[in-house]
């Protein structure tokens, strides 16, 4: 294990605040890391800051009627304070708008150019002649082939799920002025990625297949097995880092070339700080270097990022890329459109001193393997039942008891005996499961300590035998002391808020892991402690009720009035819906089709029949996420060849609010064929 710890944790984007998602998925879990690290005694930078370019930002400038540099000068510090509130300790917090960002990027953009590491390709782009500027893909509308919505991007048809490109729409408009665009020649530069193949298989696919996340690695291999494209690492766009060559007016770096980068130049900001040399974390083999990252991200940072960082040459690769699942809000996927979402900046106004609270609960349900769900009954639960009942009733009853018989101060008892194993038993868990990201386990670890204390002082009474046999009570509460010094010490890369506030009430300094971890005494005979302390307040049914009832009045208003909702269709009559046969399949075979980057080809086993299918999700799932996935189909649409293969029915899908497609599936699994009425 290396000592010095280069953590990255992925950019938030400042087009609005963030949620709980975002905190449970990638923030929280790296902030322990970092903070454990730390206690590790090992050399650590902690760096993230505000990814602030890209389409969405513009398009939410022009809605607003304000520039893109007002809204992410908005968000930017929305989402900074929400960090500092809830304790997220990065070392640097920076922005990708900031002038040694720009230095920083174009800079490494220069090395690959002067390395030859780019190809320059032409291509045909719309461009709108009156706004005088190219269209990104979401910059222009019009029909969807597949299903006549006249409302598609030029990326996908949200009414259908078609993943598009703008040539394929009929009747295509300029969102910037309305009119038609027109197609005119445009140059770019690319990455070829295809050249780094053999390279990612060797780094990934054989020197991480034991120790990376099953989910990233099986993204990785699928993506490598499918074959790398060269990708365009510059935009026609007029915000974002210029392209630094004297032939590329209008054009800026790739906002997924640029805000990796972000981690460099943020710790080059931190470094200038703090008298650190930058080049020890970033190109010095002796360097861990982990991104925390959700699994949307996980080809950037997996494959992207270490090419463009291969072909620059002189840095590390990423030790481990831990990317955490997706968490759903009382069992919905959280939308920040529809503002189905627990906001950061939200809670810490309505639950003021409860930082730790959130934290614990989104450590203990954090996506880790797979997606979870946060329920507001389990956090009032978790609040109540563990955090005021386990945790904080064993911390009170042990500083209250040595108040009331010892005024405050620490009686004798057996430094050797046995119940202190516990202490060093919780750390050195909680240590083996952080270093393997095992972050709900290390808590559990944690707890399980707490757990401890409360049957030792149970079974031990000692404000009974305090009468009869004052040793023994002496004794029990030395003991329990060193346990609720434990806990201070080990609770504080998961809550600092609390951790603090023991370490105050039992008068003593924080220490390093390894003095937990040694069987030490960690509190001595004698000792002067403060008054005891409540650490945590019980969570009422009508607070837990105020924040549902706010979650169903914005369901109510989307219902009412959904801006991201396309308008109904004409009305059919009841016998023109029975002519539609919608069945239960189950999707035996996929594969991508070739030259077609958006289209895979499936085998679908639907009851009647074994027939072929061909959807434009390619950009949602690998074909391995979807073998076996039971599925509903349009059974009876006329078949229509798709790049030269007919494909017989449609396949029914919806579109989540980050753009990706998700199937629509049976809620239990249930044999082929089965009408859907």
């Amino acid at each position: 294990m290396s000592e010095r710890k280069m953590i990255t944790a992925a950019l938030p984007y400042a087009n609005g605040p963030v949620h709980i998602g975002h905190l449970a998925g990638v923030y929280i879990p790296a902030d322990v890391y970092a903070r454990f690290q730390r206690r590790l005694g090992k050399e650590v930078a902690f760096i993230c800051g505000s990814d602030e370019h890209g389409i969405p930002i513009t398009i939410r400038a022009k809605k607003e009627g304000v520039t893109p540099q007002n809204i992410v000068d908005k968000y930017h510090e929305v989402i900074r304070k929400s960090f500092m509130d809830l304790g997220i300790s990065f070392d640097e917090y920076s922005r990708t708008t900031s002038k040694k960002h720009y230095e920083v990027s174009q800079d490494f953009f220069t090395t690959l150019y002067n390395k030859d590491k780019f190809t320059e390709e032409v291509s045909e782009q719309y461009f709108d002649e009156q706004a005088g500027e190219f269209l990104a893909d979401r910059y222009i509308v019009g029909t969807c082939p597949n299903c006549g919505n006249d409302g598609a991007y030029g990326d996908q048809c949200e009414k259908c799920g078609s993943t598009l490109s703008p040539s394929e729409l009929l009747k295509p408009k300029s969102m910037l002025s309305g009119n038609v665009p027109v197609l005119k020649e445009t140059k770019n530069w690319y990455l070829p990625l295809n050249e780094y193949e053999d390279f990612l298989n060797e780094w990934i696919i054989e020197g991480h297949k034991d120790d990376w996340k099953p989910n990233v690695y099986g993204q990785v291999k699928s993506w490598l097995n499918d074959g790398l494209k060269p990708r365009a690492m510059t935009r026609d766009l007029n915000w974002g880092v210029p392209v630094p060559l004297p032939d590329a007016d209008g054009k800026v770096l790739y906002v997924w070339f640029d805000a990796p980068i972000g981690y460099i130049s943020f710790t080059q900001e931190w470094a200038e700080k703090n008298g650190k040399d930058w080049k020890d974390y970033w190109q010095n083999e002796n360097s861990d270097l982990i991104h925390f990252i959700g699994k949307d991200n996980i080809v950037f940072h997996c494959i992207i990022f270490p090419a463009m960082m291969k072909a620059h040459g002189g840095y590390i690769m990423p030790t481990n890329v831990p990317a955490f699942e997706f968490l759903n809000l009382e069992n919905d996927k959280i939308s920040t459109s529809r503002n189905w979402a627990v906001w950061a900046h939200e809670y810490v106004e309505e639950f003021p001193g409860q930082q730790d609270v959130l934290r614990f609960t989104l450590l203990s349900s954090a996506p880790e393997t797979k997606d979870n769900n946060f329920t507001w009954k389990d956090f009032q639960t978790k609040n109540n039942s563990e955090l005021v009942g386990i945790f904080g009733n064993f911390i009170n009853r042990v500083a209250v008891l040595i108040h009331k018989y010892y005024g405050g101060v620490v009686p004798q008892g057996d430094v050797n005996a046995p119940e202190l194993e516990e202490i060093a038993k919780a750390a050195n868990e909680i240590e083996t499961f952080l270093e393997n990201f095992e972050f709900r386990n290390a808590l559990s670890s944690l707890m399980n300590l707490a757990r401890f204390g409360n049957q030792f002082l149970q079974t031990e009474e000692p404000w009974k035998t305090i009468k009869d046999n004052p040793e023994k009570a002496a004794h029990s509460l030395f003991i329990a002391a060193q346990i609720a010094v434990g806990l201070a010490q080990t609770s504080e890369p998961f809550m600092p808020f609390s951790s603090e506030k023991l370490l105050k009430m039992f008068n003593v300094p924080q220490i390093t892991w390894k003095e937990i971890a040694s069987d030490k005494i960690l509190i001595e005979t004698g000792h002067q402690i403060n008054t005891a302390e409540l650490l945590f307040s019980r969570v009422e049914d009508e607070t837990i009720e105020f924040q549902i009832r706010k979650l169903e009045n914005t369901k109510e208003s989307n219902k009412k009035t959904n801006p991201n909702a396309n308008p109904m269709k004409d009305e059919i009559q009841f016998d023109d819906f029975t002519k539609i046969d919608l069945r239960t399949a189950t999707i035996l075979t996929a594969e991508k089709v070739e030259k077609a980057d958006k289209l895979l080809k499936f085998t679908v086993d639907t009851g009647v029949d074994v027939r072929t299918v061909v959807s434009g999700i390619a950009e949602s799932f690998t074909p391995e996420e979807c073998i076996g996935k039971q599925v509903m189909i349009l059974l009876n649409l006329a078949p229509r060849k798709i790049r030269g293969i007919e494909s017989q029915g449609m396949l029914l899908l919806a579109t989540k609010p980050d753009g990706k497609l998700t199937f629509m599936s049976p809620e239990a699994e249930v044999d082929n064929g089965i009408e859907v009425s």
